[in-house]
């Protein structure tokens, strides 16, 4: 998927099954001159979830240590040990604070984003259902849309004003893995294994995705990043299903194989040395390595890590 509608620009990159050792330190980036882009809008999964799923009913939350072990406020909903992926692209792209998440988004803060991504969403609404509530893809978008009507108040009704600050912003949406993880590949919770076949199952996700993609630019989304489906078969949790592998990846805490079972339990002794780690659990990556992916997406000349540029070229549009 490298091009859409003939207008949005994606930049796509995915998350590599990563070997040796992960560079600890951030990009360094000055903030003497205020944000690159006015204001950053999130759309995904566990991987960017920042605190939506803290007050609903699921199994999917992460507001409890040691998830947060690393991160100064501790336990906030983030599922992984310290900040996730788009906390270190808000500071490479200059913002002062972390973009807030949208159940806690109020008023003026949302001229700066909101993050609307739920842990276990998918681009199909019943994606993650196994686990409990979420907030799917067509729901993140229809929160977003009710977020350009609150915008609305700040530019006094002038749609054209409000075009042109959502078109300078930068959205990220990264989907896709719980179709796959909490669904296709679930044969007991979900029949979509025997109605598709794998190309078949693709390819309506992609069409399902370029629809709500679609619907985000029609709410005024111009630059796009969109991330590309992880290896998942490099998870701890899918290996800890299967055996033959002679080198195999652990999470830093976890239940069973690899720590690949199940997720990190209530104020459960993770590894000492996370810097280590490629995973933090059984799905989501440690922040060194989220480090390694947003600095990569944000900077990398390289085709394979940002398509067809990188989000700091996408913010100088």
């Amino acid at each position: 998927m490298t091009t859409f509608c003939g207008f949005v620009l994606w930049v796509v990159f995915s998350f590599w099954c990563l070997t040796g050792s992960l560079a600890s330190k951030v990009y360094s980036q000055s903030n003497n001159q205020g944000p690159q882009v006015p204001c950053l809008f999130i759309f995904g999964d566990s991987l960017v979830d920042n605190g939506n799923n803290n007050d609903i009913l699921t199994l999917a939350r992460a507001d409890y240590g040691p998830y947060g072990i690393d991160f100064p406020q501790g336990a906030t909903g983030r599922f992984t040990n310290g900040r996730t992926f788009v906390d270190i692209l808000a500071q490479l792209l200059g913002f002062p604070n972390y973009i807030l998440p949208y159940a806690r988004a109020r008023g003026r803060a949302l001229l700066q984003g909101a993050n609307y991504a739920s842990g276990a969403s998918g681009i199909r609404d019943e994606t993650g259902n196994n686990l409990g509530d979420h907030m799917s893809m067509n729901q993140q978008v229809n929160s977003f849309a009710r977020t350009v009507q609150q915008l609305s108040r700040y530019f006094k009704g002038d749609g054209s004003a409000l075009g042109n600050y959502l078109s300078k912003c930068i959205f990220y949406s990264g989907l896709g893995s719980n179709d796959y993880l909490n669904n296709y590949f679930m044969t007991d919770y979900y029949s979509t294994s025997s109605e598709y076949t794998p190309r078949t199952y693709a390819a309506s996700l992609i069409q399902d995705y370029t629809k709500q993609l679609t619907e985000l630019y029609n709410l005024g989304a111009r630059k796009v990043v969109v991330t590309g489906v992880g290896q998942i078969g490099c998870i701890p949790y899918q290996l800890a299903r299967y055996d033959g592998f002679e080198v195999v990846d652990e999470g830093c805490c976890g239940v069973g194989k690899n720590n690949g079972q199940i997720t990190c339990l209530p104020l459960q002794t993770p590894c000492d040395d996370r810097q280590k780690y490629l995973f933090w659990d059984a799905f989501h990556p440690t922040e060194a390595a989220n480090i390694l992916l947003a600095k990569k997406a944000y900077i990398s000349k390289s085709k394979s890590h940002a398509y067809p540029i990188n989000i700091q070229q996408l913010a100088m549009l």
